[in-house]
């Protein structure tokens, strides 16, 4: 069987909690949870949360460089 595979993106734009919850309740599940940030996300991250960007990578199960576009 092939494992459950879920890319979530976090941009620059208001709401990056909603990507960081996701991400917390996708932990627990058997879904490989693949993330990209972006540069902008990055600095909403830092108004929006107390989280840094090392805080919601460490949710997923892989995470890749913004300029990775493969």
């Amino acid at each position: 069987m092939t494992a459950k595979r879920l890319l979530i993106g976090i941009s620059g734009a208001s709401g990056a909690v909603y990507g960081i919850r996701l991400l917390e309740l996708l932990k627990a599940s058997d879904i490989e949870t693949h993330l990209v940030v972006s540069r902008a996300a990055r600095m909403t991250l830092s108004y929006e949360t107390d989280m840094s960007v090392a805080d919601v990578e460490v949710l997923a199960t892989i995470t890749y460089p913004e300029q990775d576009v493969g």
